[in-house]
């Protein structure tokens, strides 16, 4: 989890079942980043949308989400696609902890949204 002052205890969750990287202020949802694993191989996680509740905004939550995202794919030894805006550009302004995806494997997560769009 990133780095944050002590009024700022914010707990970031991964309810894989769900597809929710979700953060909590105590036991509120303060944001979450909906994802899915891609299907086949090589599998990978792909952001599709970073929201943070309004009361929560300003306190860093997407960055440290998205930076968890990356970190969890980091420990599981797979990619990250971020088809989110937020995530995308938050890897391009990180790249040193957020490696480009090979292209197939953002193809392959645009059409996998494409034919089940409930995914998320």
């Amino acid at each position: 989890m990133s780095e944050q002052s002590p009024e700022q205890k914010i707990d970031i969750r991964d309810d894989r079942g769900r597809g929710l990287l979700e953060a909590y202020d105590g036991d509120r949802v303060a944001g979450r980043i909906a994802y899915f694993t891609l299907a086949g191989a090589p599998a990978a996680l792909v952001a599709v949308h970073t929201v943070v509740e309004p009361e929560f905004e300003g306190r860093g939550i997407a960055g440290a989400l998205v930076r968890e995202f990356y970190g969890i794919a980091a420990r599981e030894g797979v990619p990250v696609v971020p088809l989110c805006p937020y995530a995308a550009k938050w890897a391009l302004r990180h790249p040193d902890e957020a490696p480009e995806a090979p292209a197939e494997l953002v193809t392959a997560a645009k059409e996998q949204l494409r034919a089940n769009p409930q995914q998320w």
